[in-house]
């Protein structure tokens, strides 16, 4: 998620280029929570900062998440009237019927073509459902009275299978109906709400990838320390470290 075109950057700019990469495909997995980063009270590892440090991490936390939650507005307003219009495809189907991958485009996109080479270069929203028509997901605020859409999942090569191979060949801006055979999602096991060995159904509407909001340096090094994490300048590197009580 992170370009980087020096590549004579130090050890130690590499290693914030990483961390910020971390940082960015968290949120995109907490996305399904409505989460960016636990730093609030929760964090139970927060006493290895001092009480300054502890109010400089909160302030520059906040400012990132402010960022980030008027990024996820403005794309809200920019999407959201279109893509609640393909509600309307949530619709029950016969299990057997999904026995291999199948696919079909709703819109042709006229962007960026996606395909197995690079699975990360796109943003996406999308509505998840069973055959009995539940929906286990989608990228709405509320799936039943949806008044926003939530921040866009990122491109990751840790999607199910059968999102991979669905999406493969969409361009950006296209929308398509994925049918995913339960070997190609989740298989034999239960999976949160949804029931081993079923097949599923995804609307998925691809956008351009938003700009990255990037943690500033200081963030990190808070950060890391809050963790009991100590990072090497000579080395660029990062151990754990044991608390000691004074």
């Amino acid at each position: 998620m992170i370009k980087n075109d020096d590549l004579r950057t130090s050890p130690k700019q590499r290693l914030i280029i990483i961390i910020i990469a971390a940082f960015m495909l968290i949120s995109t997995f907490a996305l399904y929570a409505g989460l960016v980063l636990n730093y609030g009270s929760n964090n139970s590892n927060q006493g290895n900062l001092t009480s300054e440090e502890q109010a400089r991490y909160d302030k520059l936390m906040a400012e990132y998440n402010e960022k980030a939650t008027k990024q996820t507005e403005e794309l809200s307003k920019k999407y959201f009237d279109t893509f609640k219009t393909y509600k309307d495809q949530v619709k029950a189907f016969n299990k057997a019927s999904i026995d291999n991958l199948k696919t079909e485009d709703l819109k042709e996109g006229s962007g960026k073509e996606v395909t197995s080479k690079d699975f990360t270069d796109y943003a996406a929203y999308y509505i998840g459902w069973l055959s009995d028509e539940t929906v286990f997901d989608s990228s709405f605020d509320n799936y039943s009275n949806p008044s926003s859409l939530k921040s866009p999942l990122a491109g990751t090569t840790g999607l199910i299978e059968g999102w991979k191979q669905g999406i493969e060949g969409m361009k950006i801006g296209g929308v398509r109906v994925v049918s995913i055979p339960s070997a190609l999602g989740y298989g034999s096991e239960d999976q949160g709400t949804i029931p081993a060995n079923s097949p599923l159904k995804f609307v998925i509407m691809l956008i351009d990838k938003p700009e990255e909001i990037e943690m500033s340096e200081e963030l990190i090094n808070l950060y890391y320390k809050a963790q009991g994490i100590t990072v090497s300048p000579s080395a660029g590197s990062a151990t754990e470290e044991a608390e000691t009580s004074e």
